[in-house]
């Protein structure tokens, strides 16, 4: 299954794009799932029909989805009052009625991320689209899945889960009591939940497209937006450009100004990325026939990564230059990266990478371990940062 993660900068006509896209792979003879995430639901207005938690048949082989964050939440929280039931009792508390309950924030980033997880292991179609939101919201969501589980693992590392049986003795020794075992249970869950939602955005088959209005803003977020992905080692396919005005507008029409800024924010692009356009209708598309007259790019097996060099997967590689230099280069591709905004931090056997406004911390080679961090230079778009074997940890004869 090939799954097609759009975002953008906000009012780009994002969704209207993800829609578009989704009917076009449809009318391609591809079974295409369209998954939504916006409350309004502004998917339906684009697709000119009601969309909600019920999956529902647009037209053959083209299905959207628009998932309910408050029933995932009221069912979330109420299988833990479930699960921890003999505790509130002990503590004679009330249990909530799932009624009474409102999402918290975070609610629908965290039903998008089971929606898509389930999407993919269903392998019920060919291909998922998903209307992420905008940019930045889109960059912390993708980076959810990966965070949440190096906090559980550092908060209940399963290395150290006590025997069950050896538990309560090991708590009086310690005066302290230990976790108990429904709770490395639970975190077990949620490191699987998590795991397999990390894979589905780690699969080679997994790509995000970006849609944007050439311009300046357009430019500035565009930029933004490839350096969180690139950090997060996540693939591109297309830079779709929507909106874009008509080319015979004449000299002297208010819309000259505007057309200018177009070109010039196309004529950059097209330099740096796979630039796919889209025309503005001169209205607010609505319904499947407007969709369709947008004309815009499908989900063809030729976009999926290995039959496109814009979508080659993003690799961190390490070059070994012992023989030449005495060092191992740990190599890091951050497209549009500035040399004032990166910051490293190695903490034990993690590297922190900051860049820009994003920051992910990753666990080093096996190799790497073994190093100490000799420097770090930023080339062109790759960040390429100097180890030195450790002679007390290195092995001999290397």
């Amino acid at each position: 299954m090939r799954t097609l993660l759009l975002t953008g900068p906000g009012g780009t006509g994002r969704t209207t794009l993800a829609a578009a896209t989704a009917l076009a792979a449809a009318r391609q003879g591809t079974r295409t799932l369209l998954l939504g995430t916006d409350r309004d639901d502004t998917l339906g207005a684009a697709l000119g029909m009601r969309t909600g938690p019920a999956p529902a048949l647009v037209e053959p082989r083209l299905t959207v989805w628009r998932p309910d964050p408050a029933q995932g939440f009221r069912d979330g929280l109420a299988a833990l009052q479930d699960r921890a039931a003999s505790a509130l009792d002990l503590l004679g508390a009330a249990r909530l009625d799932p009624e009474e309950l409102t999402p918290l924030p975070g609610a629908d980033d965290l039903a998008l991320l089971r929606a898509l997880r389930e999407a993919a292991l269903a392998e019920a179609h060919d291909l998922l689209v998903v209307d992420l939101p905008a940019a930045p919201r889109a960059l912390a969501l993708l980076a959810a899945p990966e965070e949440l589980r190096r906090c559980l693992r550092r908060l209940l590392p399963p290395e150290r889960q006590a025997a069950r049986a050896l538990r309560p003795v090991l708590g009086r020794l310690a005066g302290v009591p230990l976790p108990t075992g429904a709770l490395y249970e639970t975190a077990a869950r949620w490191e699987l939940e998590l795991a397999a939602t990390e894979a589905v955005l780690a699969d080679r088959n997994t790509v995000v497209r970006l849609v944007a209005e050439p311009g300046p803003a357009g430019a500035d977020a565009v930029r933004t937006a490839a350096l969180g992905l690139a950090l997060r080692g996540l693939r591109t396919d297309l830079l779709v450009a929507n909106r874009v005005l008509p080319e015979d507008v004449p000299a002297d029409s208010w819309l000259g100004g505007p057309l200018a800024q177009q070109r010039k924010a196309l004529a950059e692009w097209q330099g740096t990325y796979d630039v796919r356009t889209v025309p503005h209708l001169g209205r607010d598309p609505r319904g499947t026939d407007d969709l369709a007259a947008l004309g815009a790019p499908g989900a063809a097996p030729g976009a999926v990564p290995g039959a496109d060099a814009h979508a080659a997967p993003v690799e961190w590689t390490v070059t070994d230059r012992l023989a030449e230099d005495g060092v191992l280069v740990w190599s890091i591709p951050l497209p549009g990266a500035v040399r004032e905004e990166l910051d490293l931090v190695r903490r034990g056997d993690e590297l922190a990478v900051a860049a820009g406004p994003f920051r992910r911390t990753v666990p080093l080679p096996s190799a790497l371990r073994r190093c100490t961090v000799d420097g770090a230079a930023l080339r062109g778009d790759t960040l390429t940062v100097r180890f030195t074997p450790d002679p007390g940890l290195w092995p001999r004869g290397r």
